[in-house]
């Protein structure tokens, strides 16, 4: 299977016309060391944006914000009217569109005139659209009012705000989240179960497949797709395996910015269902697609080095762990069920969350030991670092990577302790998070620290669109309501 360090000799785009690797290499020639230094840094004049555009010859930008749920929304944009100085505006309510398309009735969080939002592009997060049919660009942008203030409910200040808390320690933390996914069979009725998809061999995957290398080249030609496009954006890629329920697959970006990560995270979401559906085939990040097999996750691999030395600060100079890592630990101990709502933010994140299931449903922590909520893997004086295995695959990276660094924060800063370690199995032990959606708001609601942390505001939003979310899912009634209820009860 190609790995991102082969030659290969075609990238196609949608039209089917193939660009060399030289070629694709030059449209997205910002990629390269030599045109890195000739990209416009931050607050430099627009008219080096425009000049930079036309040297690469973008005739499109595609202008993007993550919202509450992770999906980008924004605007597409002709290059010649792209303007840095002028600005791209939505409408501030934006942020309280829920996952279904609807708007809460709880509008407190925004102002009654619904004005509009002004986004500011984050230079370096521009990146050529590697399956777009003519030279497209991308860029995450900030959120701003006209005063200049920034958008308290945008997730990607929500994290930004979480590193400068860290910063203010003289701090920088650092994470590496592993996706899990499965690829399922193309199913347009939504009242029919999922299926894993037919593979090369002609046949879809009957058993459990767990790190098998042949499970994973039975989509060679899509991984091979998969690591062209991640290159294009700047994906840093670090491994891809095959996890245990069938067709499903995980990858590890590499460790780095917590800000930068998540961006990563976000643009390989989407890139890997665009990939998927160039190939015939769905990809899903929901945390329990189908009922009979494993969950996803997003784990995220979470340190802090200091500002000053460089230095994982979750070392003591003898190799030791520190008290600041226990400490670390303790907070995600203590406020992690607070935080759950940002990390299984859907009805169906708490299917995964069950007992036996490959998931954490308690924040026992233990060294390398994978039933427990945070796993202490194995590692060097240098790499020391807590795994949280709470997270879904179907959270907001932005908001999970936030709330998971707040929660390890609040602990260092309080100087909390945490319990003994676990060294058998935590899923005999009692469950410590909350079970539904509604369970975990409420929680939220009740915990000042981490309000105040992730900011009121944020919080006010985020609750009204889960909320409504909730509410909207009541009015559902499933098959297994109607199988066993109907003429029983």
């Amino acid at each position: 299977m190609y790995r991102g360090n082969q030659p290969k000799p075609h990238l196609c785009a949608p039209n089917g016309v193939g660009y060399t690797r030289a070629e694709f290499h030059s449209l997205r020639g910002f990629m390269s060391d030599s045109s890195k230094a000739a990209l416009p840094t931050s607050g430099a004049p627009d008219r080096s944006i425009r000049q930079w555009l036309r040297d690469n010859r973008i005739d499109e930008i595609e202008a993007v914000i993550p919202d509450m749920t992770g999906i980008a929304r924004g605007k597409l944009i002709p290059a010649h009217k792209y303007s840095e100085e002028i600005g791209m505006r939505l409408p501030e309510a934006i942020f309280l569109q829920t996952v279904t398309g609807e708007y809460p009735e709880d509008q407190s969080a925004v102002d009654p005139a619904d004005k509009d939002i002004f986004l500011k592009p984050d230079l370096d997060t521009f990146r050529l659209v590697p399956w777009a049919q003519e030279p497209t660009a991308l860029v995450i942008h900030d959120c701003f009012y006209a005063d200049g203030s920034p958008v308290e409910m945008s997730p990607r200040y929500v994290l930004q705000k979480v590193i400068n808390a860290y910063r203010e320690h003289g701090w920088e933390p650092v994470v590496a989240p592993e996706l899990e996914f499965y690829l399922i069979k193309p199913n347009p009725d939504a009242d029919y179960p999922l299926e894993p998809p037919v593979g090369r061999s002609g046949r879809a995957e009957s058993g459990r497949q767990s790190f098998s290398i042949d499970a994973v080249n039975e989509f060679d030609p899509l991984f091979e797709d998969l690591y062209d496009y991640c290159e294009g954006l700047g994906i840093s890629l670090e491994t891809l395996n095959h996890e245990a329920g069938a067709a499903q697959m995980e990858i590890n970006l590499l460790h780095g910015d917590p800000l930068a990560i998540a961006d990563q995270a976000f643009l390989f979401k989407r890139t890997m269902r665009e990939t998927a559906l160039r190939h015939k085939i769905y990809a899903s990040f929901m945390a329990k697609p189908m009922e009979k097999e494993p969950g996803s996750a997003m784990h995220i691999h979470q340190s802090v080095i200091s500002h000053d030395t460089g230095e994982n600060i979750f070392s003591n100079a003898d190799g030791r762990a520190s008290t600041l890592f226990y400490s670390h630990i303790a907070g995600l101990q203590r406020y992690l069920p607070a935080a759950l709502s940002l990390l299984a933010p859907n009805v169906n994140s708490y299917r995964r969350l069950t007992r036996y299931h490959a998931a954490p449903i308690n924040v026992q922590w233990g060294l390398d030991n994978r039933t427990v909520g945070l796993r202490v893997p194995d590692s060097s004086r240098e790499s020391r670092r807590v795994e949280n295995r709470v997270p879904g695959a179907d959270a907001n990276p932005y908001l999970a990577i936030a709330a998971s660094l707040a929660c390890g924060l609040l602990g260092m800063r309080q100087k909390l302790h945490p319990s003994a370690a676990v060294t058998g199995s935590a899923y005999d032990m009692p469950y410590e998070l909350p079970r539904s959606l509604e369970q975990s708001l409420q929680a939220l609601d009740e915990c000042d620290d981490l309000k105040e942390m992730l900011g009121q505001r944020f919080v006010t939003a985020w609750h009204a669109v889960k909320e409504s979310e909730y509410e909207t899912f009541l009015q559902v009634i499933s098959s297994w309501e109607r199988e066993h209820l109907l003429l029983n009860v």
